[in-house]
Protein backbone atom coordinates (compact mmCIF):
# COMPACT_ATOMS: atom_id res chain seq x y z
CA UNK A 1 0.00 0.00 0.00
CA UNK A 2 1.58 3.21 -1.14
CA UNK A 3 2.61 6.04 1.88
CA UNK A 4 -0.04 9.00 1.91
CA UNK A 5 2.13 12.04 0.99
CA UNK A 6 2.10 14.62 3.30
CA UNK A 7 1.78 18.08 2.19
CA UNK A 8 5.10 20.30 2.83
CA UNK A 9 6.05 22.89 5.18
CA UNK A 10 8.92 24.05 6.83
CA UNK A 11 10.69 22.42 10.12
CA UNK A 12 9.99 23.62 13.38
CA UNK A 13 13.50 23.49 15.09
CA UNK A 14 12.76 23.43 19.17
CA UNK A 15 15.17 25.41 21.01
CA UNK A 16 17.50 23.26 23.70
CA UNK A 17 16.38 23.23 27.29
CA UNK A 18 17.64 25.72 29.57
CA UNK A 19 21.22 25.25 31.27
CA UNK A 20 19.99 27.33 34.54
CA UNK A 21 18.74 25.54 37.41
CA UNK A 22 15.32 26.37 38.47
CA UNK A 23 13.62 25.49 41.35
CA UNK A 24 11.56 22.59 39.34
CA UNK A 25 7.97 21.11 40.86
CA UNK A 26 8.23 17.33 41.60
CA UNK A 27 5.97 15.95 39.07
CA UNK A 28 4.72 12.21 38.99
CA UNK A 29 5.28 10.17 35.45
CA UNK A 30 2.45 8.58 34.31
CA UNK A 31 2.76 5.44 31.96
CA UNK A 32 -0.30 5.52 30.47
CA UNK A 33 0.37 2.03 28.50
CA UNK A 34 -0.36 0.69 31.61
CA UNK A 35 -3.93 1.81 31.19
CA UNK A 36 -4.22 -1.17 28.83
CA UNK A 37 -4.83 -3.46 31.62
CA UNK A 38 -7.29 -3.38 34.67
CA UNK A 39 -4.69 -4.09 36.70
CA UNK A 40 -2.65 -1.09 35.47
CA UNK A 41 -5.37 0.78 35.38
CA UNK A 42 -5.70 0.47 39.71
CA UNK A 43 -2.17 1.17 39.93
CA UNK A 44 -2.38 4.38 37.71
CA UNK A 45 -5.37 5.49 39.56
CA UNK A 46 -3.72 5.75 43.04
CA UNK A 47 -1.03 7.97 41.23
CA UNK A 48 -3.14 10.11 39.87
CA UNK A 49 -5.17 10.42 42.52
CA UNK A 50 -2.18 11.64 44.87
CA UNK A 51 -1.31 14.33 41.85
CA UNK A 52 -4.40 15.82 41.45
CA UNK A 53 -5.32 16.28 44.85
CA UNK A 54 -1.83 17.60 45.80
CA UNK A 55 0.40 19.17 43.26
CA UNK A 56 -2.65 18.86 40.43
CA UNK A 57 -0.26 18.20 37.98
CA UNK A 58 1.73 15.02 36.45
CA UNK A 59 3.27 13.91 33.11
CA UNK A 60 2.01 11.34 31.12
CA UNK A 61 4.11 9.15 28.91
CA UNK A 62 3.92 6.19 26.81
CA UNK A 63 0.73 7.92 25.15
CA UNK A 64 0.85 6.58 21.81
CA UNK A 65 2.23 9.35 19.48
CA UNK A 66 6.41 9.06 18.44
CA UNK A 67 8.68 11.19 18.75
CA UNK A 68 8.45 12.15 14.71
CA UNK A 69 4.46 12.21 15.00
CA UNK A 70 5.24 15.03 17.58
CA UNK A 71 7.28 16.92 15.68
CA UNK A 72 5.68 16.81 12.95
CA UNK A 73 1.99 18.58 14.94
CA UNK A 74 4.86 21.32 15.56
CA UNK A 75 5.50 22.23 11.93
CA UNK A 76 1.43 22.47 11.65
CA UNK A 77 1.32 24.46 15.12
CA UNK A 78 3.82 27.40 13.25
CA UNK A 79 1.90 27.93 9.90
CA UNK A 80 -0.99 29.76 11.68
CA UNK A 81 1.50 32.21 13.10
CA UNK A 82 4.05 31.99 10.05
CA UNK A 83 2.43 31.63 6.72
CA UNK A 84 -0.92 33.87 7.66
CA UNK A 85 -0.87 37.23 6.82
CA UNK A 86 -1.55 40.06 9.38
CA UNK A 87 -4.77 40.75 7.09
CA UNK A 88 -5.86 36.89 6.77
CA UNK A 89 -5.69 36.74 10.54
CA UNK A 90 -8.03 39.48 11.34
CA UNK A 91 -10.59 37.70 9.06
CA UNK A 92 -10.49 34.77 11.08
CA UNK A 93 -9.98 36.36 14.55
CA UNK A 94 -12.74 35.08 16.95
CA UNK A 95 -15.00 37.05 18.45
CA UNK A 96 -14.28 36.34 21.82
CA UNK A 97 -16.18 38.65 24.46
CA UNK A 98 -19.09 38.44 22.41
CA UNK A 99 -19.58 34.61 21.67
CA UNK A 100 -17.77 33.08 24.38
CA UNK A 101 -15.87 30.51 22.49
CA UNK A 102 -12.05 31.06 21.31
CA UNK A 103 -12.02 29.43 17.98
CA UNK A 104 -10.05 31.26 15.50
CA UNK A 105 -7.84 33.82 16.51
CA UNK A 106 -6.56 35.41 19.47
CA UNK A 107 -4.32 37.85 18.41
CA UNK A 108 -1.68 39.91 20.28
CA UNK A 109 -2.51 42.41 23.02
CA UNK A 110 -6.46 41.42 23.61
CA UNK A 111 -5.44 40.23 26.98
CA UNK A 112 -4.54 42.62 30.12
CA UNK A 113 -2.06 41.28 32.21
CA UNK A 114 -1.11 44.14 34.31
CA UNK A 115 -0.23 48.06 34.92
CA UNK A 116 -1.35 48.17 31.55
CA UNK A 117 0.48 45.81 29.83
CA UNK A 118 -1.07 43.48 27.61
CA UNK A 119 0.24 40.07 26.13
CA UNK A 120 2.07 39.14 23.66
CA UNK A 121 0.85 36.16 22.76
CA UNK A 122 -1.29 34.62 19.31
CA UNK A 123 -3.36 31.73 20.05
CA UNK A 124 -4.82 29.53 16.92
CA UNK A 125 -7.67 27.77 18.00
CA UNK A 126 -9.73 24.45 16.25
CA UNK A 127 -13.13 22.96 17.65
CA UNK A 128 -12.56 19.41 17.28
CA UNK A 129 -14.82 19.29 14.83
CA UNK A 130 -12.61 20.79 12.55
CA UNK A 131 -15.62 21.49 10.19
CA UNK A 132 -17.14 24.23 12.86
CA UNK A 133 -15.50 27.01 10.88
CA UNK A 134 -13.23 27.72 7.79
CA UNK A 135 -9.43 28.19 8.49
CA UNK A 136 -7.08 30.12 6.89
CA UNK A 137 -5.76 28.92 3.43
CA UNK A 138 -2.24 28.13 4.32
CA UNK A 139 -3.61 25.90 7.40
CA UNK A 140 -5.97 24.26 5.17
CA UNK A 141 -4.04 21.25 3.77
CA UNK A 142 -3.19 20.49 7.49
CA UNK A 143 -6.74 20.43 8.36
CA UNK A 144 -7.24 16.10 8.23
CA UNK A 145 -3.76 15.83 10.28
CA UNK A 146 -5.53 18.26 13.24
CA UNK A 147 -8.67 16.37 13.17
CA UNK A 148 -6.34 13.65 13.73
CA UNK A 149 -4.21 14.84 16.40
CA UNK A 150 -7.78 15.89 17.95
CA UNK A 151 -9.02 12.59 17.71
CA UNK A 152 -5.84 11.05 19.35
CA UNK A 153 -5.84 13.56 22.11
CA UNK A 154 -9.68 12.47 22.94
CA UNK A 155 -9.61 8.75 22.53
CA UNK A 156 -6.23 7.65 23.30
CA UNK A 157 -5.13 10.11 25.99
CA UNK A 158 -8.33 12.05 27.86
CA UNK A 159 -10.59 9.33 28.01
CA UNK A 160 -7.99 7.05 29.59
CA UNK A 161 -7.02 9.50 32.08
CA UNK A 162 -10.43 10.00 32.70
CA UNK A 163 -11.06 6.56 33.48
CA UNK A 164 -8.26 6.76 36.04
CA UNK A 165 -9.82 9.77 37.61
CA UNK A 166 -13.88 8.13 38.18
CA UNK A 167 -11.50 5.22 39.64
CA UNK A 168 -9.69 7.43 42.17
CA UNK A 169 -13.72 8.46 43.03
CA UNK A 170 -14.66 4.56 43.62
CA UNK A 171 -16.91 5.47 40.36
CA UNK A 172 -17.33 3.07 37.23
CA UNK A 173 -14.44 3.48 34.65
CA UNK A 174 -16.50 5.70 32.11
CA UNK A 175 -18.83 8.32 34.16
CA UNK A 176 -16.51 11.24 33.04
CA UNK A 177 -15.72 9.62 29.56
CA UNK A 178 -19.37 9.54 29.34
CA UNK A 179 -19.64 13.13 29.96
CA UNK A 180 -16.96 14.16 27.32
CA UNK A 181 -18.25 12.61 24.01
CA UNK A 182 -16.39 13.82 20.84
CA UNK A 183 -19.55 14.45 19.11
CA UNK A 184 -21.71 15.92 21.58
CA UNK A 185 -22.03 19.81 21.60
CA UNK A 186 -19.34 21.34 22.96
CA UNK A 187 -15.98 23.71 23.13
CA UNK A 188 -12.71 20.73 23.45
CA UNK A 189 -10.20 22.12 21.28
CA UNK A 190 -6.73 21.88 19.86
CA UNK A 191 -4.93 25.11 20.61
CA UNK A 192 -1.37 26.33 18.82
CA UNK A 193 -0.12 29.11 21.26
CA UNK A 194 2.53 31.39 20.33
CA UNK A 195 4.26 33.56 22.90
CA UNK A 196 6.27 36.33 21.54
CA UNK A 197 9.34 38.55 23.48
CA UNK A 198 8.23 41.36 25.35
CA UNK A 199 9.68 44.86 26.19
CA UNK A 200 12.14 45.55 29.05
CA UNK A 201 9.41 48.12 29.95
CA UNK A 202 6.73 45.93 30.04
CA UNK A 203 8.89 42.80 31.86
CA UNK A 204 9.41 45.51 34.58
CA UNK A 205 5.70 46.89 34.72
CA UNK A 206 4.25 43.13 34.79
CA UNK A 207 6.87 42.01 37.23
CA UNK A 208 7.89 39.40 34.60
CA UNK A 209 4.27 38.15 34.42
CA UNK A 210 3.29 36.65 30.95
CA UNK A 211 0.16 35.27 32.06
CA UNK A 212 -1.28 35.91 35.97
CA UNK A 213 -1.51 32.45 37.71
CA UNK A 214 -5.44 31.01 37.10
CA UNK A 215 -7.09 28.16 37.01
CA UNK A 216 -8.02 26.47 33.55
CA UNK A 217 -12.33 26.43 33.12
CA UNK A 218 -12.41 22.55 31.62
CA UNK A 219 -12.05 19.37 33.14
CA UNK A 220 -8.11 18.44 31.99
CA UNK A 221 -5.89 19.97 29.84
CA UNK A 222 -3.23 18.42 27.96
CA UNK A 223 -0.25 20.06 27.11
CA UNK A 224 2.43 18.57 24.70
CA UNK A 225 5.89 19.48 26.15
CA UNK A 226 8.04 22.19 24.46
CA UNK A 227 11.75 23.00 25.85
CA UNK A 228 11.14 26.87 26.57
CA UNK A 229 10.61 27.58 30.38
CA UNK A 230 8.10 29.24 31.20
CA UNK A 231 5.09 27.61 32.69
CA UNK A 232 4.81 27.62 36.80
CA UNK A 233 2.40 25.98 38.98
CA UNK A 234 1.50 26.80 42.50
CA UNK A 235 2.79 24.30 44.72
CA UNK A 236 1.11 23.25 47.99
CA UNK A 237 3.53 24.99 50.08
CA UNK A 238 2.32 28.40 48.19
CA UNK A 239 6.01 28.82 46.15
CA UNK A 240 5.96 29.31 42.63
CA UNK A 241 7.88 26.10 40.65
CA UNK A 242 9.06 25.53 36.97
CA UNK A 243 7.63 22.58 35.14
CA UNK A 244 10.51 20.84 33.56
CA UNK A 245 10.42 19.80 30.06
CA UNK A 246 10.32 16.22 28.91
CA UNK A 247 10.93 15.24 25.31
CA UNK A 248 7.42 14.00 23.83
CA UNK A 249 5.66 14.09 27.52
CA UNK A 250 2.49 15.59 28.26
CA UNK A 251 1.86 18.20 31.02
CA UNK A 252 -1.60 17.35 32.64
CA UNK A 253 -3.89 19.42 34.97
CA UNK A 254 -7.12 19.60 35.99
CA UNK A 255 -8.83 22.49 35.87
CA UNK A 256 -12.59 24.09 37.22
CA UNK A 257 -15.20 21.76 35.75
CA UNK A 258 -13.48 18.71 37.37
CA UNK A 259 -13.10 20.66 40.65
CA UNK A 260 -16.72 21.32 40.49
CA UNK A 261 -17.96 17.60 39.37
CA UNK A 262 -15.30 16.01 42.14
CA UNK A 263 -16.85 17.95 44.77
CA UNK A 264 -13.23 19.99 45.59
CA UNK A 265 -11.97 16.44 45.83
CA UNK A 266 -9.41 17.22 42.82
CA UNK A 267 -8.74 20.88 42.29
CA UNK A 268 -8.55 22.88 39.68
CA UNK A 269 -4.63 24.16 39.78
CA UNK A 270 -2.95 27.26 39.81
CA UNK A 271 -0.60 27.85 37.15
CA UNK A 272 1.22 31.34 34.91
CA UNK A 273 3.60 31.42 32.72
CA UNK A 274 6.71 34.20 32.91
CA UNK A 275 9.55 35.15 30.65
CA UNK A 276 11.74 32.44 30.30
CA UNK A 277 15.31 32.33 31.87
CA UNK A 278 18.43 34.12 30.15
CA UNK A 279 19.01 31.46 27.93
CA UNK A 280 15.95 30.79 26.72
CA UNK A 281 14.92 34.77 26.02
CA UNK A 282 15.42 34.92 22.49
CA UNK A 283 13.29 32.23 21.65
CA UNK A 284 9.73 32.50 20.97
CA UNK A 285 7.94 30.32 22.47
CA UNK A 286 5.50 27.50 20.95
CA UNK A 287 3.28 25.97 22.29
CA UNK A 288 0.44 22.94 21.45
CA UNK A 289 -2.69 22.17 23.87
CA UNK A 290 -5.79 20.07 23.89
CA UNK A 291 -8.60 21.83 26.15
CA UNK A 292 -11.17 19.58 27.10
CA UNK A 293 -14.12 20.37 28.19
CA UNK A 294 -17.30 18.95 29.62
CA UNK A 295 -20.37 18.07 27.17
CA UNK A 296 -22.15 21.61 27.00
CA UNK A 297 -25.55 20.32 28.93
CA UNK A 298 -23.68 18.89 31.67
CA UNK A 299 -24.80 20.44 34.69
CA UNK A 300 -22.38 21.02 36.99
CA UNK A 301 -23.16 19.09 40.12
CA UNK A 302 -21.06 16.77 42.21
CA UNK A 303 -20.91 13.33 41.35
CA UNK A 304 -21.96 12.59 45.06
CA UNK A 305 -22.79 9.04 44.66
CA UNK A 306 -18.87 8.53 44.60
CA UNK A 307 -18.64 6.67 47.55
CA UNK A 308 -15.36 8.94 47.95
CA UNK A 309 -17.28 11.66 48.73
CA UNK A 310 -19.65 10.17 51.02
CA UNK A 311 -16.71 9.01 52.97
CA UNK A 312 -14.62 12.39 53.07
CA UNK A 313 -17.41 15.16 52.58
CA UNK A 314 -17.37 17.57 48.85
CA UNK A 315 -17.57 21.00 48.45
CA UNK A 316 -20.43 22.27 46.58
CA UNK A 317 -19.32 26.15 46.17
CA UNK A 318 -22.53 26.80 44.22
CA UNK A 319 -25.33 25.39 46.15
CA UNK A 320 -22.76 26.88 49.55
CA UNK A 321 -23.88 30.43 47.74
CA UNK A 322 -27.36 29.83 46.96
CA UNK A 323 -26.47 30.24 43.30
CA UNK A 324 -28.06 27.69 40.86
CA UNK A 325 -25.92 25.17 39.24
CA UNK A 326 -24.95 26.08 35.80
CA UNK A 327 -24.55 24.34 32.81
CA UNK A 328 -21.35 23.62 31.12
CA UNK A 329 -21.66 25.93 28.36
CA UNK A 330 -22.83 28.99 30.74
CA UNK A 331 -19.52 28.36 32.43
CA UNK A 332 -17.21 28.00 29.62
CA UNK A 333 -18.80 30.81 28.09
CA UNK A 334 -18.76 33.16 31.24
CA UNK A 335 -15.08 32.50 31.85
CA UNK A 336 -13.86 32.84 28.53
CA UNK A 337 -15.49 36.01 27.70
CA UNK A 338 -14.16 37.88 31.70
CA UNK A 339 -10.26 36.49 30.91
CA UNK A 340 -8.32 39.31 30.02
CA UNK A 341 -11.21 41.75 30.09
CA UNK A 342 -12.49 42.14 33.11
CA UNK A 343 -11.98 44.87 35.92
CA UNK A 344 -10.42 42.71 38.84
CA UNK A 345 -10.30 43.73 42.51
CA UNK A 346 -7.79 43.20 45.04
CA UNK A 347 -9.09 40.35 46.99
CA UNK A 348 -7.98 40.14 50.80
CA UNK A 349 -4.57 38.14 50.56
CA UNK A 350 -1.51 39.77 48.89
CA UNK A 351 -0.89 39.26 45.26
CA UNK A 352 -4.79 38.18 44.45
CA UNK A 353 -6.98 39.75 42.43
CA UNK A 354 -10.62 38.81 42.00
CA UNK A 355 -13.78 38.68 39.84
CA UNK A 356 -16.96 37.28 40.30
CA UNK A 357 -18.76 35.23 37.79
CA UNK A 358 -21.73 33.35 37.80
CA UNK A 359 -22.13 34.36 41.44
CA UNK A 360 -18.59 32.79 42.08
CA UNK A 361 -15.32 34.08 42.77
CA UNK A 362 -12.69 33.77 40.49
CA UNK A 363 -9.03 34.57 41.63
CA UNK A 364 -5.87 35.40 39.83
CA UNK A 365 -2.57 35.70 41.54
CA UNK A 366 0.23 37.93 40.25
Amino acid sequence: MPTAVLPDTPHYTLPLPTTHELDWADLPIIDLSKASTPEGRAQLSIQVRDALTTSGFFYVVNHGHTLEQTARIFDIADVPFEQVSSEEKQAYTGNIKETGSYQGYKLRSYWHVHNGVRDQIENYNVNRDVTKRRHPEALRPFIPEISAFARHNHFKVLHPILQLVARGLELPENTLVDTHGFDADGETYVRFMKYYSRSEDDEIRSQNVWLKGHTDFGSITILWSQPVSALQILSPDGKWRWVKHIDNALVINAGDCLEFLSGGFYKATVHRVVQPPPDQRQYNRLGVFYFCIPDDRLRLDPLMHSPVLQRVGFNDRFKRHNIELPVVEEWRRARTSAYGQSELKKGEQPGIEEEVIGGLVVKHYN
